[in-house]
């Protein structure tokens, strides 16, 4: 423990503060620590702060905030119906001040897809990429794309659903594993490099890390439960690299109109530079999570970080 602590003043003007988690996503069991992490660094800085498990129990989510006693929301909802820009909407609709990122940028942010297009047609770097519905032509799709290529989910986060392809029988299982998340499946074309995340808060990124895992990728297993993964912040890139590669995070989470705080995903390779992959808008905040991490490497203790975050609630 840090230590951190907000004053009378601010602890006032606060108010009641509800940590809203949990949901009914595939990402809920990450969801659930994150929440549990927050409403423990905030209580330790003197935030008057009660958590909300959204669907907990099979309860109706729209009551259970409507019938929440609170000032303003701190979200750490994953996954769809939290993080897609729903819950933002109805605490809009309340005028309950939130943490993190609007409706239409939460919204941006969760679907792949869309994200892409965006920086697609800002010029920004993104990987090649193909939408899959309903049956598809495996064989163009590898003409179009090449193997190796990642096929996963366009609503999913945590890297769940997510597969990576080296040939047609291989398409044809990811796809059919994919869509059982999804009705809309991205395959993308495979970086062959180091992939980084830039943590970005209030508009600047924090220091960047980069992540290695003997994993083929860095799936739901490597981010949230295996030990081997290493999260470096020598990360090997020249004072020129890492400083382009903050700017490109930071441009990238202004571009789809992300605000207060999230992670922006990128991959380089000898050829294409960095490559965007995704924006998260509520990242994880659990004891394997990088915004926490990064956080830290700043100098920003976690009591800080998400004090920090709740004064951005609007």
């Amino acid at each position: 423990m840090s230590g951190y602590q907000i004053t009378a003043a601010e602890q006032q003007q606060f108010g009641r503060v509800a940590v809203i988690y949990g949901g009914s996503s595939a990402e809920r069991v990450v969801s659930l620590k994150s929440g549990a992490e927050v409403l423990k660094g905030l209580l330790a800085a003197g935030v008057n702060a009660f958590g909300i498990d959204l669907c907990g129990d099979g309860a109706d989510p729209v009551r259970q905030i409507h019938d929440a006693d609170f000032d303003r929301a701190f979200l750490i909802l994953h996954g769809r119906g939290g993080e897609d820009g729903t819950i933002q909407g109805l605490l809009e609709i309340m005028e309950k001040p939130y943490t993190g990122s609007g409706v239409m940028a939460s919204a941006l942010g969760m679907d792949k897809v869309k994200c892409k297009q965006i920086w697609e047609g800002a010029g920004m770097p993104t990987p090649k990429y193909a939408v899959l519905r309903g049956d598809i032509n495996a064989a163009e799709l590898a003409a179009e794309l090449g193997f190796p290529m990642i096929v996963k989910p366009a609503h999913e986060g945590s890297s769940i659903g997510m597969s990576k392809v080296d040939d047609l029988a291989g398409l044809e299982r990811a796809y059919a594993e994919a869509k059982e998340y999804d009705r809309a499946v991205l395959a993308e074309s495979w970086v062959q490099g180091p992939e980084f995340t830039v943590a970005v808060l209030n508009g600047s990124a924090l220091p960047v890390i980069r992540l290695e895992t003997p994993h083929e990728f860095y799936d739901f297993d490597a981010k949230y439960q295996a030990n081997d993964t290493q999260y470096r912040f020598d990360h090997g890139l020249t004072e020129t690299q890492e400083t382009e590669l903050k700017r490109l995070s930071e441009q990238a989470f202004e571009m789809v109109g992300c605000d207060g705080w999230g992670r922006v995903d990128v991959m380089m390779d000898d050829v294409s530079g960095f490559q965007l992959l995704e924006v998260n808008t509520l990242p994880g905040m659990t004891d394997h999570s990088l915004v926490p991490m990064a956080a830290q490497q700043a100098g920003i203790s976690f009591e800080e970080l998400v004090v920090t975050i709740l004064r951005g609630a609007a």
